[in-house]
């Protein structure tokens, strides 16, 4: 119960479903309500598999391909800081949260990099970790994933209840407020990759 509880708030505090939900109100906000329940159940169901095989195969492919974690860390830390520059300069009036041509609205922003946030793959990876975790462990670590995916999707699925009080305005404030909170996350995952990285050398 212990190590279960540890789960649920590292994995919570990495998936953050509160900040998904606010990202989801604010890009889904073209979208009729049947579309939304759609993107919602289809972006939980992607984040599922990209974080399973994470939980699964994760170890296997950083070694197999000789990537440190630091350096997943790090370029996660620059794409997340790219993707909150575009939420806080695009004006939502004039396309801002509309999917792009060839591209899933469900896949990206909101499957990756929000829910299967850079840093949800990390905590998945390292709470599967052979050396440290046994096969009970890991599937405990699995049971707490899907508890908070499924949190993080009921919250999406009230997204509709919720901007009909926000409106678009409030949608357009969400949206700028999440992005620059992406941007200090992006920056807090490179300082903390290069603060490791230095730390290591010496």
């Amino acid at each position: 119960m212990e190590q279960f509880i540890k789960d649920l708030i590292m994995l919570w505090a990495t998936v953050d479903p509160v900040g998904t939900l606010a990202l989801f109100t604010g890009l889904t906000a073209h979208l009729s309500p049947a579309g939304r329940r759609k993107t919602a159940v289809k972006a939980t169901v992607y984040a599922f598999l990209i974080l399973l095989s994470a939980l699964v195969l994760g170890q296997l492919i950083l070694k197999v391909m000789g990537i440190q974690l630091i350096s997943l860390q790090l370029a996660g830390g620059l794409i997340l800081f790219l993707f909150g520059l575009q939420m806080i300069f695009t004006n939502p009036e004039k396309g801002g949260g509309q999917q792009e041509p060839g591209h899933e609205l469900a896949v990206f922003p909101l499957a990756v990099p929000s829910i299967a946030s850079p840093g949800a793959i990390m905590a998945v990876i390292l709470l599967s970790d052979n050396r440290v975790y046994t096969f009970p462990e890991q599937a405990v670590t699995a049971v707490a994933l899907i508890i908070i995916l499924l949190i993080t999707c009921g919250f999406m699925l009230m997204a509709g209840r919720i901007f009909r009080v926000i409106g678009h305005n409030g949608s357009a404030i969400i949206i700028r407020v999440v992005g620059m909170i992406l941007a200090a996350l992006s920056v807090q995952l490179v300082m903390t990759a290069i603060g490791v990285q230095g730390w290591s050398r010496q």
